[in-house]
């Protein structure tokens, strides 16, 4: 069992198999469900649409390297903030509060089932729920360069 916890690392903590099935499964029902509330509650369609995607705008912080990137998708992309902004909301009466917190929740809950998760700052086709995309040009070239290397962390004669 690996114990290392190294918010670079981007073999470990990924879901896989049937738990990684759950897990989108699961996101997909937060999704419908933050939707649902969104327009029961009397949300208007132009807010969700205009706002749905915002949260995407969290990208630009890749422009200032992968730990930014990931450490700025990975705030606008968990669920912590938006719960915070939906009690702060429904607190203070303020409907818009409440209407963003769930279209934030209903956008990171779409990702998730989709297969973007929260992202490490080894890159960002590194999540939680396993990599997506193809192996960008820095991960093929680094795989070119240890092809034939052996992991001295394995390797019981070192």
């Amino acid at each position: 069992m690996n114990t290392k916890t190294d918010f670079g690392q981007s073999d470990h903590g990924q879901a896989t198999g049937q738990v990684q099935r759950l897990l989108r499964v699961e996101a997909l029902s937060v999704f419908a469900a933050s939707t649902a509330l969104f327009f029961l509650l009397g949300g208007e369609l132009w807010i969700f649409a205009l706002l749905f995607f915002a949260p995407d705008l969290s990208l630009v912080g890749y422009v200032a390297g992968r730990k930014v990137g990931a450490v700025l998708y990975n705030a606008v992309h968990s669920y912590i903030l938006h719960a915070a902004l939906g009690v702060a909301g429904v607190l203070t009466g303020n409907a818009m509060l409440w209407q963003v917190a769930l279209i934030f929740v209903a956008h990171a809950a779409f990702d998730r089932s989709l297969g973007f998760g929260l992202k490490y700052a080894a890159g960002f086709r590194h999540t939680h729920l396993g990599s997506i995309g193809r192996p960008g040009r820095d991960e093929a070239r680094d795989a070119v360069r240890n092809a034939g290397k052996r992991d001295h962390r394995l390797d019981p004669q070192q």
